[in-house]
């Protein structure tokens, strides 16, 4: 989750491609409208181990577009296949969840 995070801060299309799994990626993502995002940080709240080759992690990404602040609060799918961890997907969680 740490190196996708950097990823984004350093516009690493190449390497979010290559981190997310084949069944849900996207073939392209739009890091040119990126550049207007400043990212503030990021907080890993929560990891979980959900079976030998998957993996969920809570997290908080802050940042700002136009001055103006923002949160993202995800929780991403993990899986690992061939020794390498890939992205999965995310879901929002409802307030007051962990």
């Amino acid at each position: 989750m740490r190196s996708r995070y950097s990823a984004y801060v350093l516009q690493l299309e190449h390497y979010l491609l290559d981190t997310w799994h084949a069944s849900t990626r996207r073939p392209s993502l739009d890091l040119a409208q990126e550049g207007t995002t400043r990212w503030l940080g990021l907080e890993i709240r929560h990891h979980q181990r959900t079976g030998p080759d998957s993996a969920t992690v809570e997290f908080v990404a802050r940042y700002k577009i136009a001055g103006r602040a923002f949160r993202l609060h995800e929780i991403s799918r993990f899986i690992r296949e061939d020794a390498r961890w890939y992205y999965v997907d995310g879901a929002f969680p409802e307030r007051g969840v962990r």
